[in-house]
């Protein structure tokens, strides 16, 4: 094991202080569409799985993609359904699940939202954006079954 170095040593550390710079940076910037970073991640998850995967995808299936907490996700999906940008219907299937189909509004303010996302990634990361996400990848892989 290796000796503790201190924190400003520790990756985590900055990786930590890094996601509230992003985290601020992108509150201020959807402010104006109307979203948070959470409404965002999951309205996007929503319309990024149902057009890779071709279906609609479940609510599980979103907020696991979003790394989001599935009772979080749940109430903020409702908040974006109330607001007409999601529609939320049982899986014919299974009664369990629900199936999520982003609405013609929240697709454009999801493509809006993305072109926001771009912007603070570009301001925030540079041309080190692309060698981070890699390295970023590579650890967090573990957890979406990539590594």
């Amino acid at each position: 094991m290796a000796e503790p170095r201190g924190p400003l040593m520790s990756p985590g550390f900055w990786l930590h202080h890094a996601a509230l710079v992003w985290r601020q940076a992108m509150e201020r910037s959807l402010r104006p569409l109307g979203l948070t970073p959470t409404q965002f991640n999951l309205l996007a998850s929503a319309g990024w799985l149902a057009r890779t995967t071709g279906r609609l995808p479940t609510q599980q299936e979103v907020a696991d993609n979003a790394g989001a907490d599935r009772m979080m996700a749940s109430k903020v999906l409702r908040t974006l359904e109330e607001r007409g940008l999601l529609v939320r219907a049982p899986d014919p299937a299974d009664a369990r699940s629900l199936r999520l189909e982003v609405t013609e509004a929240g697709r454009e303010v999801a493509r809006q939202a993305v072109r926001v996302a771009v912007q603070v990634d570009e301001e925030l990361f540079g041309e080190a954006g692309e060698r981070l996400r890699e390295d970023l990848r590579a650890v967090a892989g573990r957890r979406l079954g990539e590594g």
